[in-house]
């Protein structure tokens, strides 16, 4: 049954098996005083393996075996006209020859214990033969059904990957934030003082920190941000007493409709370009293509952001300068400065990995069987090269929904990453510490939905995946 069998396979690694004694405690108790009370059935498979060995090595079946596998090896090597120094072909030829003598001597093992009427004891086996029973079965799903989760998610590659991926994220959670406290900690800056200003006394400043708990140790604060992060309670800021938590939802929803447009230029203009230039490479449109991506990548934001608000807003007064919520024409400006800088990364990216694909075997011979041009560009050359590309634009991505603080600040945008910098330099911790978390919940969500991608793109990945 797949539920054994997934049993099976997850008691051969450490980490699970762990896990499997955790979520399973009323089931793997009973189950290791049964095998405790049988283990000696165990010691007798033993004993046969071994005298199989002896009998096998007395008849010099590993040498046998060695010289056969030698045979293979060199004959295999002549068919494909490959020159193998003669020591590597003895390691192979070995490693053919044990594979070859532990499944003789496991198949022998096996027989002989089943003539004797002995079974193979083990932890696995006992699970197998407790959970052919109804009755059994049954009273341990009541009584481990935190572990029968576990083992269906394992049986989902996918799922048992995003498991996995979401579990590590929590370590890299309170990674960061002990990174970035440990340094606001030591910072010289005195949030007391640049927020009361620099006339407050002594006994104000005092009682600034005693109602934020700074006056606390280093030990204790950490402590205390830890149990925040775990309680979701993400507090009020030193600044204005607002609550954090409130302000990122109100914040969030700006900043992913920008990050959403500028991916949307920025693929919108560097996916045709990029196809274009690697197809007609050395040609004029490449060389101007090369120096306008040259360009785009060395204008700052900041600068293209004023260009445009000078031209657009104030010369012709087609756009407004600011950012408007219930104005969608105030999104292209942005969408334009953050998909401009990002299309120009993209774009060199689609032409140097569609050029590492242009040449293969397979586009050769995709060409070869009359395949229209259009479909060999599209589906074979951009669609084997679409990996690094979906890297590119994700990462993108996941930096936009931290927040461009710089674009944000020059058309007025009231989101995330503006906010998060200027409670830096207050420094207001619990805001920090807030935006940190949140930029690292961002892109380790991202990478994790860029991996799933390449399962559904690549079918290499696809493959690997399923045996993951």
């Amino acid at each position: 049954m797949k539920i054994i069998d997934t049993f099976i396979r997850m008691y051969r690694h450490s980490y699970y098996r762990i896990w499997l004694f955790i979520l399973g405690l009323f089931t793997m108790l009973p189950i290791m005083f049964y095998y405790w009370r049988r283990k000696n059935d165990n010691d007798n498979i033993k004993l046969i393996e071994n005298e199989v060995i002896n009998e096998l090595e007395k008849e010099n079946l590993k040498n046998i075996l060695f010289q056969e596998a030698m045979i293979h090896v060199i004959n295999k090597q002549k068919c494909f006209n490959q020159n193998v120094p003669k020591e590597k072909q003895q390691i192979e030829a070995q490693d053919i020859a044990n594979n070859k003598f532990a499944d003789i001597v496991a198949d022998l093992t096996k027989q002989r214990a089943q003539s004797e009427g002995i079974e193979n004891f083990s932890i696995t086996y006992c699970f197998k033969k407790m959970y052919e029973n109804p009755l059994l079965r049954i009273l341990s799903i009541i009584v481990s059904f935190p572990m029968y989760i576990l083992i269906l998610v394992f049986k989902s590659p996918i799922l048992k990957y995003i498991i996995e991926r979401l579990f590590m994220m929590i370590f890299v959670l309170f990674g960061v934030t002990f990174l970035v406290f440990t340094i606001l900690y030591i910072s010289p800056m005195e949030p007391a003082l640049n927020i009361l200003g620099q006339t407050a006394t002594v006994d104000q400043v005092e009682q600034f920190n005693k109602v934020h708990g700074l006056d606390k140790s280093y030990i204790v604060q950490l402590f205390e941000a830890f149990k925040n992060l775990i309680t979701f309670n993400l507090g009020n800021s030193y600044q204005g007493n607002e609550d954090i938590a409130t302000s990122i939802m109100n914040k969030f929803p700006i900043t992913i409709i920008v990050a959403f447009w500028a991916v949307f230029v920025s693929v919108a203009i560097a996916i045709p370009s990029g196809i274009i230039s690697a197809i007609k490479q050395y040609s004029s449109f490449d060389y101007i293509f090369m120096f306008i991506a040259l360009i785009g990548l060395s204008i700052p934001n900041f600068w293209l952001g004023l260009i445009l608000i000078l031209n657009f807003s104030i010369e012709l007064q087609w756009l407004p300068a600011t950012f408007q919520v219930n104005n969608s024409l105030s999104l292209i400006m942005p969408a334009l400065v953050l998909g401009t800088g990002m299309s120009a990364s993209v774009a060199r990216m689609t032409r140097s990995s569609m050029l590492e694909v242009k040449y293969s075997d397979y586009i050769l011979t995709a060409r070869a069987k009359g395949l229209a041009e259009r479909k060999v560009v599209l589906k074979h050359i951009l669609g084997n090269a679409m990996i690094p590309i979906i890297t590119m634009v994700g990462m993108q991505f996941g930096a936009m929904l931290g927040g461009s603080s710089v674009t944000e600040k020059v058309f007025n945008i009231n989101g995330l990453g503006s906010w998060i910098v200027d409670k830096q330099f207050v420094p207001d911790i619990p805001v920090v510490l807030a935006g940190v978390v949140y930029i690292s919940i961002v892109v380790s969500i991202v990478n994790l939905v860029i991996d799933i991608l390449y399962a559904f793109i690549d079918p290499r990945i696809k493959s690997k995946m399923k045996n993951y």
